[in-house]
């Protein structure tokens, strides 16, 4: 089920890893190691619902154009999938439904995600793919109703109800965001403003708050889907634009830190979830380190400060 299914994608064809540790990435072609699954959630326990894993996603997630101010991915949506992504940040626009960034067109609107997604999803009808639209720009209050009569119902969740896994393979599972009701609820740990970042220490001490907040919530019997940014940018404020805050600057930094982060969690017992963690230009090992924290690395011991 695996490889003949890269056949539906366009693009060029996947190269192999190198062994090196990939934690931060700004290139654009996608590397993958002989040994990856991209079917990845084929062994998860069906009874389990959705809101009991954790599931990397990307935050803005085809943020691909716009210069250093506005990019927060590097990978294209189908690369994104293949290395793991489950969880998509859509920011949608007018009557054409486009994505966009700010101002910025990032040259692909809803139903050519939508059918990407369906594509891949034939191709590994194991998988779940969790999709969330902020209505934004031209035309806002009525996006939500154009985006929902472009929806293929036959394969997506769009009740408000915690489905368990076994019930949405195959599916893309809608989740809600201010005016868009479709899907589940989600509980979001960043508050107002955590995303602006003049300090990247104080942001990875809130990213800890965040993910030791889902996780004890988890642990303790909620069945909200609970969302965690490790993105953020210091553009906007005097002091980040000073340091050059981008979100790629951030994230090079971040992103070594929430690896470590969540190697230290793979030490308790029993192993904690939290949730969906959306991140900026994380890399197939920090992608690889949300799914399993309990993922060995040839170098995974980074020296960082925690």
């Amino acid at each position: 089920m695996g490889a003949p299914g890269l056949k539906l994608f366009s693009g060029p064809p996947l190269q192999k890893s190198s062994g090196q540790l990939q934690i931060f990435n700004d290139q654009k072609t996608l590397i993958l190691p002989d040994f990856f699954n991209i079917g990845w959630m084929a062994t998860l326990d069906d009874n389990k619902l959705i809101s009991e894993i954790t599931i990397p996603g990307t935050h803005d997630a085809l943020a691909l154009h716009g210069g250093p101010l506005a990019k927060c991915q590097a990978w294209s949506l189908e690369d994104q999938l293949k290395a793991g992504i489950r969880y998509f940040d859509l920011r949608v626009s007018g009557e054409g439904l486009k994505i966009k960034h700010g101002i910025f067109d990032q040259n692909i609107t809803f139903p050519e995600v939508q059918n990407t997604i369906k594509i891949f999803l034939s191709a590994y009808p194991t998988e779940i793919v969790l999709v969330r639209v902020k209505p934004v720009s031209s035309l806002k209050k009525k996006v939500p109703d154009l985006v929902e009569n472009k929806i293929n119902k036959a394969i997506s969740w769009v009740d408000s109800s915690m489905p368990r896994i076994g019930q949405v393979r195959g599916k893309i599972v809608y989740v809600q965001k201010n005016n868009f009701k479709l899907g589940v609820p989600l509980t979001e740990t960043d508050e107002k403003g955590d995303y602006r970042v003049t300090n990247v220490e104080k942001k990875m001490k809130k990213i800890r708050e965040h993910l030791d907040r889902a996780k004890e919530s988890l642990k303790n019997g909620s069945r909200s889907l609970f969302m965690s940014y490790s993105s953020g940018t210091g553009i906007g404020t005097i002091v980040g634009l000073l340091k050059w805050l981008t979100p790629k600057r951030v994230a090079e930094k971040i992103n070594p830190l929430l690896y470590n982060y969540l190697q230290c969690a793979s030490n308790e017992n029993p192993k904690p979830y939290f949730g969906i963690i959306a991140m900026d230009f994380p890399g197939f090992d920090l992608i690889q380190m949300v799914i399993d924290p309990t993922t060995e690395s040839e170098t995974n011991n980074l020296e960082t400060a925690l």
